[in-house]
Parts: C-alpha cells; sequence; structure tokens
C-alpha cells in the first residue's frame, strides 16, 4: 500500500463522519468529481447537471433504507465544499455510467483447512482514480467497526468489519436502472452488518437500483455471491471451498431478467481463478498466496491482473485496469491491501 494514500478513522455522528471525510480529502473528493464528470460525458452523454438530476432520482429510497446515509452525504459535501447533488452522484456512479462503461474485477472467497475464511479481489477501473483512493475506517455506536478501500466521496465500496463480515463487488454491464439504493450503499449496509443474515437481508430483496455482484463472507466460513439487481437477486454458491465471481452474469434467471454486455476476458478469467484455486494448497493459506492469485498474468493484459494495451488505448474499447488489490482474513480481522498492479510488488 502507498503510503500516500490517506487513512481515515472516522467517528461521530453521520453528518460528523461525512464532513471530516470530505474536509480531510478534499482534493481527492473534487478529484473523483472530475473524474465522473468527465466519463458521464464522454462515455454516457450527460452533463454533470443530467448526472445530478439522475442521481436525485435515488434519494426517496435512499431516505427510506437509511436516512443516516443521505446526512452523511450532506456532511460530506459541506466538508468538500461542494454541493450534496454532487456528492449523491459519485454514490450513484454506477447507475448513472455502468450501462455504458465496461468494467473488470476478479473476486474470491476461499476457506483454508485452518478454518480461516479469506476474501480477495482486483479492483479494475480507469487509472486516473488511483489518486483518489482512500481507506476509511469508521466507528459508529452500536455498529460494527468498519474498514474499507473507497473513492473518496463514496461512502462504501469493498472491506471487512470488526464483526467478520467482509464484501467485494464485480460489475456487471447491463442496461437496468430504477429508483432505488445505489449499489455502493448497499455495500456500505453490508459492512455495518453484525452478521450473515444481517447482511444478506440488507441486499438480497431486489433493494439494490442497477445489477452487480456482491460477494459476502463471514469468519464463520459461510460465503456467497449475490447477483443483486432491482428486478431479481441471485445466490451463487459453491460445492468447494471457494466461491468466484468476474464480471458476466452467472444466474440464468437473471440473464433473462435483464439485457448485459460482457467481455470476453471476463469468461476467461473466471476460469483461470477457479483452477488456480483448486490447485491451491488449502492448508496453508497466507496473503502472499492469495496476492500471486490476483497477480496472474493468463490472457494478458486482460488478465486477473489487468493491464491497458495499446490497442485499447488507441481504440477505446477498454479504460479498466487494475488499480488495487485486496486480501482480507475475515477470522483474523486483517485487511491488507497495494495500490497498482500486484504483479509490480510481490
Amino acid at each position: 500500500m502507498s503510503n500516500k494514500t490517506p487513512i481515515l478513522a472516522l467517528s461521530g455522528s453521520p453528518h460528523e463522519i461525512g464532513y471530516a471525510h470530505g474536509h480531510r480529502v478534499k482534493k481527492q473528493v473534487h478529484f473523483t468529481l472530475e473524474t465522473y464528470e468527465r466519463m458521464f460525458h464522454v462515455h454516457s452523454n450527460l452533463s454533470w447537471k443530467d448526472a445530478c438530476n439522475r442521481a436525485l432520482l435515488h434519494h426517496d429510497a435512499i431516505e427510506q433504507y437509511n436516512v443516516d446515509y443521505l446526512y452523511e452525504m450532506e456532511g460530506l459535501a459541506k466538508g468538500a465544499g461542494v454541493t450534496f447533488e454532487d456528492i449523491l452522484a459519485i454514490n450513484a456512479r454506477s447507475e448513472i455510467a455502468l450501462t455504458n462503461v465496461p468494467d473488470g474485477c476478479t473476486a474470491f472467497a476461499i476457506t483454508d483447512q485452518n478454518e480461516s475464511t479469506w476474501l480477495a479481489q482486483n479492483w479494475d477501473w480507469t487509472s486516473t482514480q488511483a489518486d483518489a483512493l482512500v481507506q476509511l475506517q469508521i466507528e459508529k455506536t452500536n455498529l460494527p467497526a468498519v474498514n474499507m478501500v473507497t473513492e473518496a466521496g463514496i461512502i462504501g465500496k469493498i472491506g471487512s468489519n470488526s464483526a467478520g463480515i467482509g464484501v467485494g463487488l464485480n460489475a456487471l454491464v447491463t442496461n437496468t436502472v430504477k429508483p432505488k439504493v445505489p449499489i455502493h450503499l448497499g455495500l456500505r449496509a453490508v459492512l455495518e452488518s453484525s452478521s450473515m443474515d444481517e447482511a444478506l437481508s440488507k441486499v438480497d430483496q431486489n433493494q439494490m437500483a442497477s445489477p452487480a455482484h456482491f460477494l459476502i463472507a463471514a469468519k464463520s466460513g459461510k460465503m456467497i455471491g449475490l447477483e443483486v439487481s432491482p428486478v431479481h437477486t441471485a445466490g451463487i454458491k459453491s460445492e468447494e471451498n471457494f466461491v468466484t465471481h468476474t464480471n458476466h452474469i452467472l444466474s440464468e434467471k437473471l440473464k433473462h431478467a435483464v439485457v448485459e454486455d460482457p467481455k470476453p476476458d471476463s469468461f476467461t478469467r473466471y476460469d483461470v481463478v477457479n483452477n488456480l484455486l483448486r490447485g491451491m494448497d488449502k492448508t496453508k493459506i497466507n496473503d502472499s498466496m492469495l496476492f500471486e492469485v490476483l497477480a496472474d498474468h493468463t490472457n494478458y493484459p486482460h488478465s486477473i491482473c489487468r493491464h491497458t494495451s495499446p490497442e485499447d488505448e488507441q481504440t477505446g474499447t477498454r479504460i479498466s485496469e487494475t488499480i488495487f488489490s485486496i486480501v482480507m482474513n475475515l477470522t483474523d480481522d486483517r485487511l491488507v491491501w497495494m495500490k497498482g498492479h500486484p504483479c509490480e510488488q510481490l
């Protein structure tokens, strides 16, 4: 992990947590806003005002789901010196942009013979957002402490909590968006859960505004992939000691409910990660072994460790590359991550 990446310890009321987030990484929040203003224009032909108006369609659903998230975003906006609509737009950025923008990400959960539960993934996205990464350590009264890596200004993403619950994210590019809860707020709700049952209840009833895959695991050894959407939610289980996912829909019912546009490399990465985990020595899993999986270059440059090729840059067909890699030992409440390509840091 780069020492330049801010680590924010946040506590207090939702407004206070948001204000401290926005104030302490104001520069990075503005960078996130600039990234998505550009992305919405180039890939979705939307002005920033249009994007904010789309984000506001989710306001009432968020208010019903957890009004604290609105208070936190209001505080964040004040701390960063921007409008509430600005912050809402980046927290709904998947609903605004991912219908048109290809994404990456390879995620897996695995248990070893020592009964430790691990959760790991690469987050693949536009390389510019590497400079906007922050690690948030959030403590709220009567909730588990949250430890997550996110983009400055976005209040939910990938991480774990003190109750031994963790969540990973895989994008699914589809044409489906409803005025429900943005997926990044669903991730935050999972991370504020004290048990697997509570975590699932937050996202398994079609509450999410757009399709995505949430990989949820617990220190108890329970793990499940949830392909969430506003029209159907499907559980992805495995008869092996691991669950994996990339960026294509596995549930046949969800395939019929939405129209997706997966990239061919998603299927390759899915096969590769499954083969790597099947061949792993389950008696002695450690951080390094899992980062090696995340650094795999099969089908380079569109591999698990994703790189941008000159052809991609010329054609504009692929904007994603690995921005960070994360490994969580949920049993030991340990989270380790590194910015950039894992192949360059092992």
